[in-house]
């Protein structure tokens, strides 16, 4: 079982269903719409996916024809995106409860990658923030 929620816990939902494929993806709507390098994602069979809390507060943006993006109308999270024709819809994993390891399978749409981030850099890493003298 998958669950998530947005950032202020408004809307809540869960999948029955195992992490499908992962990807990080690098196309400039994704890098937009979640003001970072890229959005980490993962496909899950719509009939195994339900929304338990807030739909209400779901907002939605159609960021390419019969593409949409649902995210909350209170915080700004976005949960996930979907092709209604299609069988999966595509969970925004920053908004996932459910602490698995799987492995993603490689970053997608480098041709559109932020100029300023590079997934090979090899550079510190900290538990926690850290303080610049």
């Amino acid at each position: 079982m998958l669950t998530g929620h947005c950032l202020c816990g408004r809307v809540r939902y869960e999948a029955d269903a195992e992490f499908g494929l992962i990807v990080h993806c690098h196309c400039e709507t994704c890098r937009r719409t979640h003001g970072a390098a890229f959005s980490s994602i993962a496909s899950v069979p719509r009939e195994k996916f339900r929304w338990v809390a807030g739909e209400e507060f779901l907002s939605s943006f159609e960021s390419s024809p019969g593409k949409f993006r649902r995210f909350c109308s209170v915080c700004g999270s976005h949960l996930f995106a979907e092709r209604v024709a299609n069988p999966h819809v595509m969970l925004r994993l920053g908004c996932l409860d459910t602490q698995e390891k799987p492995r993603a399978l490689g970053h997608i749409w480098r041709s559109d990658a932020a100029s300023w981030y590079d997934p090979n850099d090899t550079i510190p890493e900290f538990a926690e923030g850290f303080v610049s003298g």
